[in-house]
């Protein structure tokens, strides 16, 4: 399996050379050549397998320059009931009939990113090491992907983490999860801005291709293939538990039952990997796309126009991790609906982006989208409230504000006789003012992290200037 640019770069390049590299040399994002089909008796195979074992068999037909026997360990020394609490690592928690939570949040930092990064810090230490080489991670975070990385690669061998996050704008749970952290390899940088004047940084870092490979940059966002990568894993998993009663083992594909996934939305990464699913057949019916206030994906698929907006029209929400208005990862879903036009994908991003700050699809583009199932919505403060309150009373289940946002709307787009798989962002503690607010009570945190906001704390305040974070 070899990995192309979105812009165009073309140059054959195997996944661990993009692993460590993060954008490609023409700002483009990396996507493998094309997506592996599987067919039903994959599926029925697949079934009865342990959460690693499946990682194993889905990483291993999109990585063929690790040892097979190297992956198959690397999956099973990561996804073990030690770090996320059970061996079935994404538990599904019914809620009320055909909706359900899959259980996302069982990790280090209780949030989905530990899922895909605690796989990315035993990569980059296997690869790190055999090739004896050393990386400066450099990431931007709007709350959960710095504290996932931060513990994924604290202590690990021949790598350093620069954590960009906006200041002020996390969560105090958040804040305290990353710059309470006092290991020598992770460094905390708190910039005054908003999450996608970090994420600027972080791109025009990695576009300074001399400085970049000097300083052995790398990225652990989601613009780093391997985070969408470990992320597909989970909708197989969600799919297998929700159809456990309902699927035929047998091969004919018309006996597997289709699904919905909704899925909280900033970065575009998390239901980026839903679509690649469904790109390599698992019968997925609708990807929903859910957003908060900060609406420019869901006015995107509404509309066919994308607008990004400044740090003066973002928002700050009660569920910041998705006060993005700059989805890193959406150019790799519109170089698949563009029927993977790179000439076409460089001209929108690069030059309509760079010109307006926007760009609208053509009729004929727009009409594309249906054929892969998307649909989208939004939530407001009032709106996560309500979902929060009433969940909590009539399923007994307390959810944070962003899995809120994607249970608002995944209700709204339910289809009769779909199950509706909503995608669980975080635990409720990490957002406990809301849900004081909602509940009138604090929701239970792990023992392990009672008082966290009062730890000792380490970071550095720093402008909005890429050149003084490269100095």
């Amino acid at each position: 399996m070899r990995y192309v640019s979105t812009r165009g770069d073309a140059t054959p390049r195997a996944f661990c050379d993009i692993l460590l590299e993060g954008l490609a040399p023409d700002g483009g994002l990396y996507l493998p050549e094309r997506y592996p089909r599987i067919d039903a008796a994959t599926l029925a195979r697949w079934r009865s397998l342990s959460y690693p074992d499946l990682a194993f068999e889905i990483l291993s037909l999109y990585i063929d320059d690790i040892p097979a026997a190297d992956l198959h360990a690397l999956c099973r020394r990561v996804y073990t009931d030690t770090v996320f609490g059970t061996d079935a690592i994404t538990p599904l928690k019914p809620l009320e009939p055909g909706v359900a939570l899959v259980a996302l949040s069982n990790g280090p930092t209780l949030a989905f990113k530990d899922i895909a990064m605690q796989l990315l810090g035993q990569l980059f230490e296997y690869v790190l090491a055999k090739e004896g080489r050393e990386l400066n991670i450099l990431g931007a975070t709007s709350g959960d992907t710095g504290s996932a990385a931060e513990y994924a690669m604290r202590g690990k061998k021949g790598v350093k983490v620069f954590m960009l996050s906006p200041h002020g704008r996390m969560s105090p749970f958040q804040q305290a999860q990353m710059f309470s952290l006092q290991d020598a390899n992770i460094h905390n940088i708190a910039v005054e801005g908003v999450f996608d004047d970090c994420q600027d940084i972080v791109k025009a870092v990695s576009n300074d291709l001399e400085f970049k490979r000097r300083w052995k940059i790398g990225t652990v966002n989601s613009i780093n293939w391997a985070r969408v990568l470990a992320q597909v894993v989970y909708y197989f998993a969600g799919y297998f538990q929700a159809t456990k009663s309902e699927a035929s083992t047998g091969s004919a594909r018309s006996e597997w039952p289709r699904v919905s996934f909704a899925v909280p939305s900033g970065n575009f990464g998390n239901i980026c990997a839903g679509h690649v699913a469904r790109m390599m057949g698992l019968p997925i019916h609708r990807l929903v796309l859910a957003t908060n206030e900060n609406k420019v994906l869901d006015e995107f698929f509404r509309t066919g126009t994308y607008r990004v907006r400044g740090g003066a029209e973002t928002w700050e929400t009660s569920s910041p991790s998705m006060d993005i208005s700059k989805a890193s990862n959406f150019e790799r879903f519109v170089f698949d609906l563009l029927g993977r036009d790179a000439a076409r994908t460089k001209a929108l991003f690069a030059d309509e982006i760079g010109k307006k700050g926007s760009f609208t699809l053509t009729p004929a583009e727009f009409a594309r989208i249906a054929e892969y199932g998307f649909v989208s919505g939004s939530s407001s403060h009032a709106d996560r409230l309500a979902t929060i309150r009433d969940t909590a009373q009539r399923c007994g289940t307390v959810i944070d504000t962003h899995t809120a946002d994607g249970l608002k709307v995944a209700r709204e787009h339910r289809d009769a006789g779909v199950p509706m798989i909503v995608l669980e962002t975080a635990l409720p503690a990490k957002f406990s003012a809301t849900i004081v607010e909602a509940l009138g009570r604090e929701p239970g945190r792990p023992a392990a992290l009672q008082g966290i906001e009062q730890l000792p704390k380490r970071f550095k305040v720093m402008p909005v200037d890429a050149q003084a974070v490269k100095d």
